[in-house]
């Protein structure tokens, strides 16, 4: 999104979130970000106290990344915007019709993604977009 530093672009949350919060005007990436903060008020509390900006959240203790969360998001929101891998878009609005809106559909496609993403890591390689569609594709057939 921004770089390589954790807190730079945890910062961007911050950041947009005040803006949102102040009525204060934001580009289009901002509104995109601060609309996905704005549907997890889970993570609101962490977004208004810059000390959980250095925060680490760990698998182990059962906690979720509310950052990674969110940044899956903003993958999403682009990979659907562009219609990249090819055919996401076709997906994305049949499983938003199965699970009742985009968002509940956005959760359900994190799987893919995660997997996708962890695959594509452990393999040190591209991720692989046929592999994420099909796994698309099987939880649109459940």
């Amino acid at each position: 999104m921004f770089g390589n530093n954790r807190n730079e672009l945890r910062q961007v949350f911050f950041n947009c979130w005040r803006l949102k919060k102040n009525d204060l005007p934001m580009d289009a990436l901002q509104t995109v970000i601060a609309s996905i903060v704005e549907l997890h008020p889970e993570y609101h509390h962490l977004l208004e106290d810059e000390k959980f900006i250095d925060r680490d959240f760990s698998a182990e203790l059962g906690e979720s990344n509310p950052f990674l969360h969110m940044s899956m998001h903003i993958a999403l929101h682009e990979q659907i915007s562009t219609n990249r891998p090819e055919g996401i878009c076709d997906l994305y609005h049949t499983l938003s019709k199965i699970h009742g809106d985009a968002h509940s559909a956005e959760h359900a496609m994190m799987e893919c993604l995660g997997e996708a993403l962890w695959q594509a890591q452990r393999e040190q390689k591209q991720p692989d977009e046929a592999a994420y569609l099909d796994c698309l594709k099987k939880i649109a057939e459940k």
